[in-house]
């Protein structure tokens, strides 16, 4: 009968939305973030890298006081 799929359709359902929820854990512990930045756009590029050279952190935000003053 047609419900016979429902226990292979529910465990490759689980295998494959593991992967998925495995990466929240592992941005977390790696980079202290559970989200990772949108990297789609140009501009959103731009951005990540000015962060990381600016503070070290593209994930912390950045004010004025991560800029440094010329002299």
């Amino acid at each position: 009968m047609w419900f016979e799929i429902l226990p292979s359709f529910g465990i490759v359902t689980v295998f494959m939305s593991v992967p998925g929820f495995a990466m929240y854990g592992l941005h977390k512990l790696v980079l202290g973030n559970a989200y990772r930045r949108n990297t789609d756009e140009r501009w959103e590029r731009v951005m990540y890298v000015r962060d990381m050279r600016l503070t070290g952190n593209p994930y912390q935000g950045n004010g004025l006081e991560s800029i440094p003053d010329k002299n």
